[in-house]
């Protein structure tokens, strides 16, 4: 597994609530897509930085969603090109559905 972390710097009239309007509207685009186990949006009003923490079946699933195209439609919904990095992601612990779990390395 592949954690990604997204980041990119917000304009200042992107409200919390005007945040969350944003990250609902772009939320279907992520339901079912390939290889993207899940995803979490990202908001710290302190910093104007938005983004979004995902977790991926592999890099090659990440890399075929994280076009050119997709960093442009980033850069001009939110006004800034991402920044993104990825981390193996070896061992997760879920609370919500209690086991530890070990995967293999991609």
């Amino acid at each position: 597994m592949i954690t990604a972390i997204v980041n990119f710097k917000l304009p200042a009239e992107v409200t919390p609530e005007k945040a969350k309007a944003l990250f609902e509207g772009s939320a279907p685009k992520y339901t079912g897509l390939k290889g993207l186990v899940r995803k979490y949006y990202l908001f710290d009003a302190a910093s104007r930085t938005g983004g979004g923490v995902y977790l991926w079946e592999s890099r090659a699933a990440a890399e075929a969603v994280y076009t050119k195209e997709w960093r442009d439609y980033i850069a001009q919904r939110y006004g800034q090109q991402p920044e993104i990095r990825f981390f193996d992601t070896p061992v997760i612990v879920d609370n919500a559905a209690p086991a530890l779990k070990s995967v293999a390395a991609d």
